[in-house]
């Protein structure tokens, strides 16, 4: 690298290597710290993210980021340095305005949210979580004003995790996707064809073994263990360290083994990208995902579009079969395969079907910008969510832990970060149909156990890049394209017109 940059990259080793510490004891938190330990944690984190704040927000941080930007104006756009010194310029200018006591008391409540949400979720108690969740939104509200929006309030909270992207563009296409979808989500409802998933939720298969499927097929589909590990947790996450340690987490439920399955195929396919970063971006600006967009076109790709193909079936159901044969062998392929692609709406996100998973990010998406907008009180939470489930979905949830405490997202003060996951739904649909073209025996391959071609061409058109182009970019120079909602949508409707005969 240029000289400049060179010492504008290690002057912010120490600011990564803390984010880095502070990752590692979030993970602890969620999946080994026992429940009172929360206070220490809170602390601890709070201290780490305020030192890597005062780091990157420092006078010696702007001084040498002015000469590198002067160091690169010439430089193509797309070249590392370039990049490099460009994302730092952007999250310089962002966390600039944010006071450090602000940065570490968001942390701090974030530890206590999330110990707060993990207890009223198993209790069913929203009473107990409501003090915490309101303590975050406050704080949200003030960075949001600290930080300043053109347009709306909820665009300053996109953009950290969908840089440049405005509320008005996100909610153009998701009305476009819901257009899309009504049609296929009724026309399925109307046909009124059963699809049998019984032998999947009223037997039992041994946790442990479902253990032993997810490694068999986290394996295959490329996952290195030597650099990650999988563990249990509440709710599944992926977290990174470095291109070296990416780890991942599930759940595991006795009579419910798809929890398990496509849980861990989501997350590895997470940690595919993470681990396909270039060691040479590893402990600077670009050495992660790029947008949480792009990260969910990764974990969707491998979840929907790969893992509940019929051709990755016809590879890993004998497989299946042999772990549980008193639960399978009586079940063929085209059963499993239609019953694990059953279209009925529900409750929880996480187990959601291809065809009605976006309308619960559309219902999250719409309360997230009330709450922003002083337009829903955190006593009318439960209820508003409730209301949006019977609007949407034509359910009502029992309880608030099958409702508007399902998720862990709140607990951890990320509004804004909802929306992603139906942008990586359309994103991964643009990313599919090339890869598709591009390689045309591509799902012939998933039946006898090829995942490298798919794997490799996602190194190539996306994780090579790191964080240096927004998904935007990256679509435009990659696919010539731009955000599009019509790839995903012919993908459901090819798909489960076939499955329901329709």
């Amino acid at each position: 690298m240029s000289e400049k940059v060179e010492q504008l990259k290690q002057h912010l080793y120490r600011y990564h290597d803390l984010h880095g510490a502070a990752a590692v004891l979030g993970w602890d938190e969620e999946v080994n710290m026992p429940p009172k330990g929360a206070e220490g944690r809170a602390e601890q984190m709070a201290t780490l993210t305020a030192l890597a704040h005062e780091i990157f927000t420092s006078e010696e941080t702007g001084r040498l980021l002015e000469e590198a930007e002067a160091e690169v104006a010439d430089m193509d756009y797309r070249s590392d340095e370039a990049s490099l010194v460009r994302v730092v310029r952007r999250d310089y200018d962002k966390m600039t305005k944010l006071p450090t006591e602000l940065v570490a008391e968001f942390s701090r409540a974030t530890s206590h949210a999330f110990i707060a949400w993990r207890e009223a979720r198993q209790d069913d108690d929203y009473g107990h979580f409501k003090p915490h969740l309101q303590h975050l939104l406050d704080l949200i509200l003030q960075t949001v004003e600290i930080i300043g929006y053109e347009d709306e309030p909820y665009d300053a909270l996109l953009d950290f995790y969908e840089p440049g992207m405005k509320t008005a563009e996100v909610r153009a296409l998701f009305e476009s996707l819901k257009a899309g979808l009504l049609p296929l989500l009724e026309a399925i409802q109307e046909r009124g064809a059963a699809v049998d998933n019984s032998f999947l939720t009223e037997q039992s298969y041994p946790v442990e073994r479902q253990w032993e499927l997810t490694e068999v097929i986290l394996r295959k589909i490329g996952y290195d263990f030597s650099r990650g590990r999988q563990d249990k947790a509440p709710h599944p996450f992926t977290t990174e360290f470095s291109p070296s340690d990416v780890r991942i987490t599930t759940r595991l439920f006795p009579n419910f083994p798809q929890a398990a399955i496509f849980g861990s195929i989501h997350e590895g396919g997470h940690a595919l990208y993470e681990q396909g970063i270039p060691f040479k971006f590893a402990r600077t600006a670009l050495g992660h995902g790029a947008t949480l967009g792009l990260h969910e076109s990764q974990s969707r790709l491998w979840e929907n579009m790969v893992g509940r193909s019929r051709n990755f079936w016809r590879y890993f159901f004998p497989i299946m079969q042999a772990f549980f044969p008193q639960q399978l062998m009586a079940v063929d392929l085209d059963t499993f395969y239609r019953a694990i692609n059953r279209v009925k709406p529900d409750l929880i996100r996480v187990e959601a079907d291809e065809v009605t998973y976006n309308f619960h990010i559309f219902i999250r998406f719409e309360l997230e910008q009330a709450m922003v907008n002083g337009e829903l009180s955190l006593d009318d939470l439960p209820e508003a969510w409730n209301e949006k489930y019977r609007a949407y979905l034509k359910i009502t949830p029992p309880t608030d832990a099958d409702g508007c405490l399902q998720d862990v997202h709140w607990a951890h003060g990320t509004l804004g970060y909802f929306p992603t996951y139906t942008l990586g739904n359309l994103i991964s649909a643009q990313l599919f149909r090339r890869v598709r073209s591009e390689i045309p025996d591509l799902e012939a391959g998933f039946a006898e156990g090829e995942f490298k071609p798919l794997l490799d061409w996602l190194r190539e058109h996306v994780h090579r890049h790191g964080a240096k182009f927004t998904a935007p970019e990256l679509l435009e120079f990659e696919l010539g394209e731009s955000l599009d909602a019509r790839p995903l949508i012919d993908y459901l409707t090819t798909k489960y017109r076939a499955i329901y005969r329709l």
